[in-house]
């Protein structure tokens, strides 16, 4: 788990190094230039210049988004998350690590579907380091654990649901239609996945999907042959609700008498009219309908 420290300020510390490399270099210039140089002054200036390098060492700059993560000799000390210049124990190792929002775009995953469906699928994840402990102490490396359990993540959505709802009528949801509801649950699939590496992702999209191209062409043709079929159908309601509501129009208002014949031949002929795809050409009876 994270444990965050608050460390020295690290101007406070620049300072008195500062001040024990001017006073050591100092009392050893001013020794020097005597004739008789004292060795126990240029011993202690000595020092007072290695102790200001020591202090040095432990100074650190921490950029807004980035933190340190310090440990002792292999011991996980903590994480310094605030920003400026800041002072530690100069024997402290220090591993940046950033904060900022970062994005993956995962590879072109060719996958079966639900269905069994070849498909591409791709998605692009924007995710940042929540926990420095279980980023740097958990995993091995935690960019390259967060490509691998992403493209896991998505091939494992892809192979859970349908492409359409084209073969599957009753599907609730598809790849192709489930919109936000698709993302939320890849979101919290990809969170359950990269919470051991402290990984929190804010943002999910899909970035492409499509049949794959041994079948695109097929599914194409299927795509517009339903669409084709779907739209005679309208045309078919449409035209039987005309011919019922022009035949009951001429029974109320007594244009003309039929009979079962005629009606049959009206029927049929303004059928061929409305479900036509070619214009009619009439043809003009001169004489009596007998």
């Amino acid at each position: 788990m994270e444990k965050l420290i608050n460390p020295m300020n690290g101007y406070k510390a620049a300072l008195i190094a500062l001040l024990s490399f001017i006073t050591g270099l100092y009392g050893i210039i001013t020794t020097a230039q005597n004739a008789t140089p004292s060795g126990g002054v240029i011993f202690f200036g000595v020092l007072f210049i290695l102790f200001a390098v020591f202090l040095m060492r432990g100074l650190m700059v921490v950029e807004p988004n980035y933190s340190i993560v310090l440990t002792f000799f292999g011991k996980y000390i903590g994480t310094v998350r605030e920003n400026g210049l800041q002072f530690v124990n100069p024997f402290y190792s220090k591993l940046k690590v950033s904060l900022r929002s970062q994005s993956v775009e995962s590879t072109k995953l060719k996958v079966n579907d639900k269905l069994g469906n070849p498909i591409e699928i791709a998605a692009v994840i924007l995710y940042e380091v929540s926990d420095t402990y279980k980023a740097v102490f958990d995993v091995t490396n935690f960019n390259e654990y967060m490509k691998n359990q992403s493209e896991a993540a998505v091939r494992h959505l892809a192979t859970s649901y349908p492409y359409d709802n084209i073969e599957d009528e009753h599907a609730q949801i598809t790849l192709r239609d489930g919109g936000k509801k698709v993302i939320e649950m890849l979101e919290q699939e990809l969170n359950e996945r990269l919470i051991k590496a402290g990984i929190t992702v804010t943002e999910a999209r899909i970035s492409h999907l499509a049949y794959a191209a041994e079948i695109a062409g097929a599914m194409l043709q299927r795509q517009q042959a339903t669409a084709i079929v779907a739209a005679r159908t309208k045309i078919v309601e449409g035209a039987v609700g005309m011919v019922e509501m022009a035949l009951a129009m001429l029974s109320e208002k007594d244009i003309v008498v039929l009979d079962d014949d005629k009606k049959a031949a009206m029927v049929s002929n303004l059928m061929v009219v409305l479900c036509g795809e070619k214009s009619a050409s009439p043809v003009l009876n001169t004489g009596t309908l007998y």
